[in-house]
């Protein structure tokens, strides 16, 4: 059988070649390497989005175009192998039938229907052992929440002074930061599967909610949500059928119905209100916030009164990035909170 080192470096590999599957959609992305005794590699795929082969498939069927023979090898995978029936086979089925003696992975599977492939495997006589990888758990942060939680990976992003402020007094808002961070913002949406903001906002500002990185629009354009009961007909969000109106204040109800429409990552961009309530309800995963050199002294804040008293009770976050944007400055922090 291949020596550790041979494994760690199929699972790298894995890492990287999973990273080319897009980062919306239901499904993760998953790599896989298939290597024989000596490490060599005989064939890798990786999973190119809904509706198409696994990883694991992708990887038999290119040892097989190749003409190589895959029996008696190891699969190394970033995710656990599935081991139900969904738009493809199990996967546990498709290493069985191609005579892999054992599978190395990554991550364990949350899913509820999905899970459960390395027992399946092991009760077959295919050795599946869990190889812990920092790389895999990273790829896989978003989609692995929401299966835990049921429920979107809400990334809460918005734009402020360095006072923390939205908007002017007045209510503009148009611009506060500069062409770097907003075009970083719409790379953030190419890949998401939803974008989500209030009625208050959709309102006021009448966003078009599109992602369009580098002015372009986006091959993928995100669902649009708006959230709440008042009546925002004619807004530009209503322009296509890629919208939907979730009619309510509970921000658990309204992640229950993304999460059933197969939103696996959200990103809500406001207003305070929304924000607010989902921080307070513990429902942020991530805050993106983008931070102007700018001071306005007065207007609405990003985030309202969150009923915390003291700052012995303030909300941390962690993995806390910087990234500079120009005269901007991105910081994405991470909360833990439910998991």
């Amino acid at each position: 059988m291949p020596d550790d080192s041979a494994i760690q470096a199929a699972l790298a590999r894995a890492v990287t070649i999973a990273a080319r599957g897009p980062e919306h959609g239901p499904n993760p992305r998953v790599g896989c390497v298939i290597i024989a005794e000596d490490g060599t590699t005989l064939g890798e795929g990786w999973h190119r989005g809904a509706g198409t082969p696994h990883a694991e498939v992708a990887a038999i069927a290119d040892a097989r175009s190749a003409g190589r023979d895959v029996r008696g090898a190891t699969a190394v995978v970033t995710l656990e192998p599935c081991a139900h029936t969904g738009r493809t086979g199990p996967c546990v089925d498709a290493l069985t039938q191609a005579g892999v003696a054992q599978v190395r992975y990554a991550v364990p599977d949350p899913g509820d229907a999905s899970s459960g492939g390395a027992a399946v495997l092991n009760e077959r006589g295919i050795p599946a052992v869990h190889v812990p990888d920092a790389g895999a758990s990273a790829l896989t942060r978003r989609w692995v929440t929401a299966m835990r939680l049921r429920r979107p990976y809400v990334i809460a992003k918005w734009a402020s002074t360095l006072d923390g402020r939205m908007a002017a007094a007045d209510g503009t808002s148009v611009w506060i930061t500069g062409d770097e961070a907003r075009d970083h913002a719409h790379h953030v949406r190419a890949g998401v599967d939803a974008i989500a903001v209030g009625t208050g906002t959709v309102r006021a500002d009448d966003p078009r909610l599109s992602a369009r990185p580098g002015g372009e629009e986006s091959a993928h354009q995100p669902l649009r949500a708006v959230i709440g009961q008042s009546e925002t007909t004619g807004a530009q969000v209503w322009r296509d059928a890629n919208a939907i109106a979730l009619r309510t204040r509970d921000p658990h109800e309204a992640l229950a119905i993304l999460h059933a429409r197969e939103v696996r990552t959200l990103v809500v961009e406001g207003g305070p209100t929304v924000l607010s309530a989902l921080v307070r309800e513990g429902l942020v995963d991530e805050v993106n916030a983008y931070i102007a050199p700018a001071l306005l002294g007065a207007g609405p804040s990003a985030i309202e009164d969150l009923g915390i008293g003291t700052m012995s009770s303030a909300l941390r976050g962690q993995d806390v990035n910087f990234q500079p944007l120009g005269a901007d400055i991105l910081v994405t922090a991470h909360f833990s909170r439910g998991l």
